[in-house]
C-alpha cells in the first residue's frame, strides 16, 4: 500500500470517527432514554413480582388466623372481613366463608355467597361450576326438585367437569321422587362409566345395595 492510499484510508477513518461522534451526540439520548427503559421496566417487574408475593402471604396469613376460630360462625365472619385483590383470592375467600356458614346453620348465606363466585366471570369455568354444584347441594331442601334437576343437568352435559357428581345427584332426586328403576338406572351407568373415581363408584354400589339392587361391575373390572 502507497504512502498516498494509507493517508486516504487514515482522513477516511477519521471521517467515520467524527461522523459517528456527531451522531452520537445528536441521537445517543434515545439510547440512553432506551436503556433506562429497560432497566426500569426490569425493575419494575420485578418490584411487581414481589408485591404478588407480598400479597399472596399477607392472603395466606389471614385466612389462617380466620380458619384459627373453632366456632364455624366466627370464622365465617373473620373470613368476611377479609379482602382479596384478585378474582382467584377473592373466590377462595367466598368458598371457606360459604364453607363456615353452611357449617354454622347460615345456608341462605352460604348459598348467596357461591352464588356470588358462579356468575364471577372473571373466574375459570371450573371454579363458576363447583360454586353452582355446592349452591346446589345446599338448597335440597329449600329449591324445588325440578329446578334443581334443571341445573344439574346443564352440569351434566358431556365434558363438563362435574358430570358424574351432577348424575349422582339426579339420582337422588330420582329416589327422593320414588322414582326408584330411574334411579337405580342412572347409578348403574354411573358405575360403569371410566370416568368414574374409587369413591364415586363405592358411594354408588352402597346406593344400589340400599335399593334393592345388584352393583354391575365397574368399568375395568371383571365380571367374576
Amino acid at each position: 500500500m502507497s504512502d498516498a492510499d494509507s493517508f486516504i484510508d487514515e482522513v477516511t477513518e477519521e471521517v467515520r470517527r467524527d461522523r459517528l461522534f456527531r451522531l452520537m451526540r445528536r441521537y445517543g439520548w434515545i439510547a440512553a432514554v432506551v436503556i433506562v427503559a429497560v432497566v426500569a421496566g426490569a425493575a419494575f417487574n420485578e418490584y411487581r413480582k414481589a408485591q404478588a408475593t407480598a400479597s399472596a402471604q399477607a392472603l395466606g396469613d389471614a385466612m389462617l388466623a380466620a380458619l384459627a376460630n373453632d366456632a364455624p360462625d366466627q370464622r365465617a365472619e373473620a373470613l368476611a372481613g377479609i379482602e382479596a385483590d384478585s378474582p382467584g383470592g377473592e373466590a377462595m375467600l367466598d368458598f371457606l366463608t360459604a364453607a363456615a356458614r353452611a357449617e354454622a346453620g347460615e345456608t341462605e348465606a352460604a348459598v348467596a355467597d357461591l352464588q356470588d363466585i358462579a356468575r364471577n366471570g372473571d373466574l375459570p369455568e371450573i371454579y363458576r361450576e363447583i360454586a353452582q354444584f355446592k349452591a346446589l347441594t345446599l338448597q335440597a331442601e329449600t329449591l324445588a326438585a325440578d329446578d334443581r334437576r334443571l341445573q344439574f343437568e346443564a352440569l351434566a352435559q358431556p365434558g363438563k367437569p362435574l358430570r358424574l357428581l351432577a348424575e349422582e345427584q339426579m339420582a337422588l332426586i330420582d329416589i327422593s321422587e320414588g322414582a326408584t328403576e330411574a334411579a337405580l338406572d342412572r347409578l348403574q351407568a354411573i358405575l360403569q362409566d371410566a370416568e368414574a373415581d374409587a369413591g364415586l363408584q363405592q358411594r354408588v354400589r352402597q346406593v344400589i345395595v340400599a335399593l334393592g339392587g345388584t352393583p354391575a361391575p365397574a368399568s375395568g373390572q371383571q365380571q367374576g
